[in-house]
């Protein structure tokens, strides 16, 4: 029976699935054709396929080989890319009997074929590692290029491939191919790919509070200011407090940079993305989507940083669409097909000005603006978006004699840093013991609010009296709760004041204004 099956794998969004890939030889007029809803670039793999396994000198699909079937199952789920060819090759070798039978159960076979035979790397190398490890497969073949990724996930055994003559001689036992070590993963500080220094920055103290404070907790941050007031470089310079990622974020964001094809010559990104999109960009590209679903920006940014400058300059649809994955931490993209979810636990970041000329309000500057223009510019911006931002502030023109003072007392970014980093640790160390699966304070639920926040009667006093004064929604309240809890996870306090509620509570009140 000349039939064969070995195994592959497919990307859609950034999750692996996989694929059983079925070779059949049998009687009939010359044909090769892949079925199992494969795309152009899949169809087209058989060209590749039969020059590779001719310029590695083995027998291509010929007349003499009749008709050749590869079905790539289930047939049901839509096939693109072009890293099914190792497998296609493989599959056809094993089927016209040009290799011995090995057990291929056990076996995972990925990567692009060039016309000569050599293995070209391919995109979602790391997803598909991990799904080999959780499916029990004891090898993967991978190119070269990628093998380094593909090692990062533990007890699958990664086999390196420069071209297919290799992987001939491997399976046939005549030169074995030496598999590819554990990647060690080493966290790297997210200042090393920072624009700015925070110490660079002079004044803004309390704009350099808030962003000490988002930093902490995870939280999302609004500014507010004239132009040239400093917005811009504040939001550049919060990758220099922020603390490195843990292996298991590396491998989170690895797995979104892979999925769409951008981690270049970085075989894992081991620091927190910062992601600034400009204004023009389309909402599958901020979102996620397209014709071949692909990550946003707002995953790219997964626990990150997503830095949206002239945040009413965006469009209206694109903001709105913020909201759910801003709640969620993950975007769902609805296809007439099916969906796809893709993570979205990112730190907004947005800067605006108060008007269209942007000096309203400004002490030293006069707005050239009308009222309705300011009240329409200002629109923009919904209340329910509004109402997921934690930290909502004004920064103010700097003055001149802070500019050029020389001796002024700068906190730098490793002192901010260590006091974020023992802010991070206290919150990881109170859901681990409560076996909840947050990293930061901004991801809890309104449920785990209630459970680990505490007041005492000064506060809880303090928290009516807001509650009922301000007119707060529901949402804020617990947002409130948050900011304050991490405030006093900053200051290494057991219990949240009154004091920390008021800080968290000022705000919040732009919204209200």
């Amino acid at each position: 029976m000349n039939l064969s099956k070995v195994f592959s794998a497919s990307i859609d969004g950034i999750e692996a699935n996989l694929i059983e890939v079925e070779t059949d030889i049998n009687v009939g007029l010359h044909s090769f054709n892949i079925v199992g809803l494969a795309d152009k670039s899949l169809s087209e793999a058989k060209e590749r396929v039969s020059s590779a396994l001719k310029n590695s000198g083995v027998k291509p699909p010929s007349k003499e080989n009749r008709k050749i079937v590869v079905n790539l199952a289930p047939a049901d789920l839509k096939k693109t890319g072009s890293h099914y060819d190792l497998a296609i090759a493989v599959g056809y070798l094993l089927a016209t009997k040009q290799i011995k039978d090995f057990e291929s159960a056990t076996k995972l076979f990925i990567g692009e074929l060039a016309l000569d035979g050599a293995l070209r790397p391919v995109s979602g190398v790391l997803n598909i590692s991990q799904m080999a490890k959780e499916e029990g497969f004891a090898e993967l073949f991978v190119p070269k290029e990628n093998a380094v990724e593909a090692a990062m996930a533990d007890k699958v055994k990664v086999i390196p491939v420069n071209n297919l003559l290799e992987i001939i001689n491997h399976l046939e036992n005549r030169n074995v191919i030496a598999h590819q070590p554990r990647t060690p993963i080493q966290p790297s500080l997210s200042s090393e790919h920072s624009m700015v220094d925070i110490a660079d920055i002079k004044g803004q103290e309390n704009a350099k509070r808030a962003l000490m404070i988002a930093a902490a907790g995870g939280h999302n941050l609004l500014m507010q200011g004239s132009p040239g007031a400093g917005k811009s470089m504040l939001a550049q310079a919060l990758n220099s407090i922020l603390p490195a990622p843990g292996e298991e974020e590396i491998l989170e964001i690895t797995k979104v940079y892979s999925a769409a094809g951008m981690l270049e010559k970085n075989y894992f990104i081991n620091w927190r993305p910062f992601r600034a999109p400009h204004q023009t960009a389309s909402l599958p590209a901020i979102i996620g989507g397209g014709q071949n679903p692909r990550p946003g920006e707002i995953s790219l940014a997964h626990r990150g940083v997503l830095f949206l400058d002239e945040l009413p300059e965006f469009r209206r649809d694109l903001l709105e669409a913020l909201r759910q994955p801003i709640e969620s931490g993950k975007v769902l993209v609805s296809r007439a097909k099916g969906h796809l979810t893709f993570p979205a636990q990112f730190m907004l970041v947005a800067a605006m000005n108060p008007c269209p000329c942007g000096y309203y309000g400004d002490p030293e500057k006069e707005c050239r603006c009308s009222a309705f223009e300011v009240f329409r510019y200002q629109k923009k911006i919904s209340g329910p978006l509004l109402d997921r931002i934690d930290l909502q502030i004004n920064v103010p023109r700097v003055k001149v004699e802070e500019l050029q003072n020389k001796n002024r007392d700068v906190k730098s970014a490793d002192v901010m840093r260590k006091k974020i980093i023992q802010a991070r640790e206290a919150q990881r160390e109170r859901f681990k013991k409560l076996g909840l699966p947050f990293f930061t304070n901004s991801e809890m639920s309104s449920k785990a609010c209630d459970e680990i926040i505490k007041l005492d009667k000064e506060a809880d006093n303090f928290v009516k009296d807001m509650f009922e004064k301000s007119l707060l929604s529901a949402r804020s309240y617990y947002r409130v709760l948050k900011t304050a809890q991490t405030i006093a996870d900053l200051e290494e306090a057991k219990n949240i004041t009154a004091g920390h509620l008021a800080e968290a509570f000022q705000y919040r009140l732009r919204e209200n204004s």
